[in-house]
């Protein structure tokens, strides 16, 4: 059923640089409930950072397949494993049976044909003893063995229908005889021994291996032992040739056992490497005075790195145990802003951290559900209607990655969920904590803790339309919203938050390469137990091309504005805008507004390396009116195997 596979896909996606893919990794969400390939975290098993999306590169959702091909290929969710979207079971059987055979275990090759010349050892009935262990290939592993991949096989009991030996020669009728006696021959429906070789005498020997194997299990009369081991005589080199091909299928199988990670655990990885600079700017960051007062000191170009590893460990076809870590260096140095905050920041120290560490189960062939200690946020179980959102293989700023709204409040120890509705229909649900580890917060928050809880319809009314609502109320600390994009710190006092986060956002799939979107969010917070409230609004309008110049390329243009208080009428003192502007914390939005514009695009050297190039431009960074504009040139490198 295609559902179940669309669940499972999102099982196995995990690889992202903000949570690593928590639900979305895991087996909560296949694609969006959409018809379109958007992402549903909970079961891709990879982070909805790392996964690339180029799901552009389909024509559209399956409405018969709300999961979206997620994974890594597309690295995500644009072309997703990160990938990454395992269709079928992790615990790939394939290296468990021969290629040629079709379910004949290596382990059964240990006697395999050790056959020769020497006459059979016959009992006192007329019985030749021990023949199995002299002949030892099954009659499938021997004709499949000179056969090519792929042709069906079926039985045939009649030898006379085998085309390829003349039924003239003595080894074809003495072969004949047995069969007819004995039933013991196999052969394909055309009547031909069809094999890696043209020679009919290899063809042939394949053919009287088969009916050795059935006759070890019968009792042979005479004079028919006598004509077995003059056939075997015959055929002695071709025989011993079959057990010289079984022979390196077993040492061919051997190895690529041993060179497998696991055979229930699979290691996915990313590297992303980028250089980046922006030019020379002063901002105007306190417009009491209209000067510009604020230079900007980090526009030196420099390196950032971050590594993403993912280790997903499968119990069952439905469910799954992802471990992610994450280790990186370097950023950009915001000031006072998140205005040139890149998608791929993630600096540990170069230390490698814990970054995920959740646990995915289906349950029934429609729902699924993640928890875990580490990597449970919205961002991880949300199914994203833009394909196009990896930190490897998306877009270069951490704004139009996805709506920020998304992003309040963080999350990282919770639970999840993604339930498939309607073919064309998804809902999502996840709450978690930031402090679960922590007793004196754990996983209530308590006073001191950060708490979200959050939820998305996502459908797709069309077969080229994706649509997402989503909602999340979200407790912080320090008077910020946790998004670390635009106006995320919303009051002027380190107080505590009441957040609700409203959502939309609409992907078009207008041709096979052209797909036009945006979104808009709106939030609203309130001190506990004081008067008034915050609000900020942001958006963005979104072009993504895919195939332009080269096969599985991607050219993104992105125009917006990062989220901006708006309006602000806390008492006294705790509006930021106004203390920002030299006055005393007075009602009052931001004075001016940012917009973002980003042009980048993405060039797949090889199935596993990616290069993007591209440059952001921040106009009036801080939503402050006399900042000088950013310029922010990029080049991205991307490695994932």
């Amino acid at each position: 059923m295609r559902t179940n596979q669309y669940l499972r896909r999102l099982l196995f996606l995990h690889l992202g640089m903000s949570g690593l893919g928590l639900l979305g990794a895991a087996m909560l969400g296949a694609t969006p409930a959409y018809a379109s390939p958007t992402i549903s975290p909970v079961f891709d098993g990879l982070d909805r950072d790392m996964i690339d999306g180029d799901g552009l590169e389909q024509n559209g959702l399956d409405r018969n397949n709300p999961i979206p091909y997620d994974p890594y290929h597309a690295a995500q969710v644009d072309e997703r494993p990160w990938a990454v979207g395992v269709e079928d079971d992790i615990n790939d059987e394939s290296l468990h049976n021969d290629p040629l055979s079709g379910g004949v275990r290596v382990e059964d090759l240990d006697s395999a044909i050790a056959l020769d010349a020497a006459p059979l050892p016959v009992d006192d009935e007329g019985t030749i003893d021990n023949l199995e262990e002299s002949v030892g290939v099954e009659p499938a592993m021997q004709l499949e063995a000179i056969a090519p991949e792929g042709n069906p096989m079926a039985q045939v009991t009649s030898v006379s229908q085998l085309s390829d030996v003349q039924p003239t020669d003595w080894a074809f009728q003495a072969l004949q005889s047995l069969i007819e006696r004995y039933g013991c021959i196999a052969g394909y429906p055309d009547g031909t021994f069809r094999g890696h070789q043209s020679m009919s005498r290899y063809e042939f020997a394949a053919g009287l291996n088969a009916c050795l194997e059935g006759l070890a299990r019968a009792a042979i009369s005479a004079p028919d032992p006598t004509v077995i081991e003059r056939l075997l005589a015959e055929f002695s080199d071709e025989l011993a040739s079959l057990r010289d091909r079984v022979d390196t299928l077993e040492s061919r199988i051997a190895l690529l056992e041993g060179q497998q990670f696991s055979t229930t655990t699979r290691l996915f990885g990313q590297l992303v490497v980028g250089v980046q600079g922006r030019t020379d700017n002063r901002a105007d960051f306190f417009p009491v005075d209209g000067v510009r007062d604020t230079d900007d000191p980090s526009t030196q170009i420099n390196l950032i790195t971050n590594a993403q590893l993912s280790l997903l460990t499968q119990f069952n076809p439905n469910s799954l145990l992802l471990i992610g870590m994450q280790g990186g260096s370097g950023s950009t140095a915001p000031r006072l802003t998140n205005d040139t905050r890149l998608s791929y920041e993630g600096s540990t120290d170069n230390s490698l951290q814990l970054s995920d560490l959740t646990y995915r189960q289906l349950i029934g062939d429609n729902f699924a559900i993640v928890v875990g200690p580490r990597g449970v946020n919205a961002v991880n179980v949300f199914r994203g209607a833009n394909r196009v959102e990896s930190a490897g293989f998306g877009p270069l700023s951490a704004f139009a990655q996805r709506n920020p709204v998304i992003s309040v409040g963080g999350g990282d120890t919770g639970l999840g969920f993604d339930w498939q509705v309607a073919p064309w229909m998804s809902v999502q649900g996840v709450y978690a904590t930031s402090n679960g580890p922590d007793p004196a917060r754990g996983l209530f928050g308590g006073d001191f803790g950060d708490t979200v809880l959050g939820t998305q319809l996502a459908f797709a009314p069309t077969d080229t339309l994706d649509i997402a609502l989503n909602y999340v109320n979200a407790y912080t600390r320090s008077g910020n919203l946790r998004n670390s994009i635009g106006d995320s710190q919303v009051t002027a006092a380190s107080t505590p938050l009441n957040t609700n986060a409203f959502g939309a956002t609409i992907a078009w799939q207008a041709t096979s390469r052209f797909r036009v979107g945006g979104w808009a969010g709106y939030t609203n917070s309130q001190i506990p137990g004081r008067s008034g409230d915050v609000e900020t609004v942001n958006w963005m309008a979104f072009l993504n091309i895919v195939d332009l110049f080269s096969s599985n390329d991607l050219l993104g243009l992105y125009v917006g504005q990062p989220p901006k208080i708006t309006s602000s009428n806390l008492p006294l003192g705790q509006n930021l805008p106004d203390r920002l502007a030299g006055g005393p914390g007075a009602a009052g939005g931001q004075p001016g507004t940012t917009t973002h514009v980003e042009l980048f695009y993405r060039n797949r050297i090889t199935d596993n390396i990616a290069i993007t190039p591209g440059f952001i431009l921040v106009f009036n960074p801080g939503h402050t009116p006399n900042s000088e504009t950013v310029l922010i040139g990029v080049l991205r490198t991307t490695l994932t195997f």
